[in-house]
């Protein structure tokens, strides 16, 4: 018994020590570093204790600026993004026509690749020859309506509109996810309750308020932990369009993490601004957790 143990274990040893090298030593690595000054090129390494975590939280007004730019892209994503995805999921759970080519088509925007999506979009926003300036001109010129061509810009650029318009381009991007996730949660309650809610009296919304939401609480729980964490970690929308500008108007946790690693041979304080990021996203996320099983109607 104790040989047929060995061997199995053999069989995964090398995914294993592949996880131990490029995961386990990696997350060590970091808590380590974090406690010491050093550029990652010289060989010494000068400890500063709590330090890095002292400057990150009571004196880097940036950080605090890319969280904040963060969670308003989160905010975006977990209200609108999330919506738009369940309204979809309920109309696809509804056997409508060519319902199968819809789950193709809404699944390609999260397939692609970041880098692609955010030229695309800059391509859009574009101040000068941008497809959506182009479509304000034309409605200006329809309806006589100068508002719409004084909106014309270069959203990526201005101040004023580049926060959320990288906040729209991951919601385009993201919404796709969500209404697999959320169609699969449909897909799993049970058709006898809405048969049984109808001969009962009740109406199509009451239905929705009183089986649909109820039942999908653990669903929008993963939905939401899922959205929050990929949100908040974006980064390749942000380079592939704004680059963190104009002015630190779209910086976001990852981008100073880097800028702090790479511009500023800080590598000890990017590790201590992870650790920070990784507590802040790991207290969300049990939060949120801990709300949908104590919400969920099907708990023990």
């Amino acid at each position: 018994m104790a040989k047929r143990t060995f061997k199995n274990y053999l069989f995964i040893l090398p995914a294993l020590l592949l996880f131990a090298v490029f995961s386990i030593y990696p997350f060590i690595k970091i808590f380590q570093l974090s406690v010491y000054r050093w550029d990652g090129i010289m060989p010494t390494m000068k400890f500063v204790g709590i330090f890095n975590f002292k400057d990150i939280i009571f004196h880097n007004p940036i950080w605090w600026r890319s969280m904040w730019q963060a969670a308003y892209i989160t905010l975006i994503a977990l209200t609108l993004q999330n919506a738009l995805a369940l309204v979809l999921a309920l109309i696809c759970d509804r056997g409508i026509k060519f319902g199968n080519g819809y789950r193709v088509i809404f699944f390609i925007p999260p397939v692609l690749s970041g880098i692609v999506v955010g030229l695309i979009w800059n391509w859009i926003y574009n101040g000068n020859y941008g497809l959506l300036n182009h479509w304000l001109a034309q409605l200006s010129k329809w309806t006589h309506i100068s508002y719409f061509s004084n909106l014309e810009r270069a959203w990526l650029a201005d101040p004023r509109t580049a926060l959320t318009s990288v906040a729209i381009i991951n919601m385009w991007k993201g919404f796709g996810w969500g209404f697999l996730v959320l169609l699969a949660g449909l897909q799993s309650i049970p058709r006898q309750l809405y048969e049984a809610a109808k001969v009962d009296g009740a109406n199509a919304w009451q239905s929705f308020w009183r089986i649909t939401v109820p039942l999908m609480i653990p669903t929008f729980g993963i939905v939401s932990i899922m959205t929050i964490l990929g949100a908040m970690q974006i980064y390749d929308i942000i380079v592939s369009t704004t680059g963190g500008g104009p002015a630190y108007h779209t910086e976001v946790p990852i981008t100073r993490i880097l800028a702090a690693m790479r511009g500023n041979l800080q590598f000890g304080y990017a590790c201590a601004m992870g650790l920070v990021f990784g507590a802040i996203l790991l207290s969300v996320s049990l939060i949120i957790i801990k709300l949908s099983r104590k919400l969920n109607p099907l708990a023990g």
